[in-house]
This record gives C-alpha cells, sequence and structure tokens, in this order.
C-alpha cells in the first residue's frame, strides 16, 4: 500500500500518514498488427479495436529499434490513463 505524509500537518508539529490504497488495473494479453511507432510506444490494432501502446517499461526511448510497422506482436500489460502499459511485447510468426 502506497503511503504518503501530509505537508500541511507537518507545519502544525504533526506527523501523519495516510494510506493510499493501490489501484489495481485489469491485466491482459492482446495480440495484433503494429500501425504506428514512436521512441516510447506503438499503435496496435487487434481487429476489433485499435490502441496506444506505452512500451517504456520493455524499451525505454527506443521502441523503434525493435518493433516496426506492420509486425504482429503479442502483448501482455494493464490499461492506464488510456493506454495500455505493456509489461511483455513478443513477436508473433505468421
Amino acid at each position: 500500500m502506497n503511503r504518503f505524509v501530509v505537508p500541511g500537518l507537518i507545519a502544525a508539529g504533526v506527523v501523519a500518514t495516510v494510506a493510499i490504497p493501490h489501484v489495481s488495473y485489469a491485466q491482459g494479453t492482446y495480440e495484433g498488427i503494429v500501425e504506428r511507432v514512436w521512441e516510447d510506444g506503438f499503435r496496435l490494432n487487434t481487429g476489433d479495436r485499435t490502441f496506444r501502446v506505452d512500451s517504456w517499461e520493455v524499451y525505454g526511448d527506443n521502441t523503434a529499434q525493435y518493433v516496426t510497422v506492420g509486425d504482429r506482436v503479442k502483448i501482455t500489460g494493464e490499461f492506464s490513463g488510456g493506454e495500455f502499459d505493456a509489461f511483455t511485447i513478443t513477436s508473433v510468426s505468421d
């Protein structure tokens, strides 16, 4: 569980911590064709939907060195803030 100190209470001479519940997003696996690539992500078309994939956790700012337009990939991760945060990205043979 994440915790933080409330700054206003420190000024009053009281130290308090407030528990912030961990927000869990549904994890999933998707497979599709890469439509566009940029430094830390790409757009994936699964056939049913198209969405942005944040690949920074996997490739940092070097996504274009590993993923190209037209690649078929399988990704695992979770949706967060309107895009899919990838935990794994693997190439899929046709």
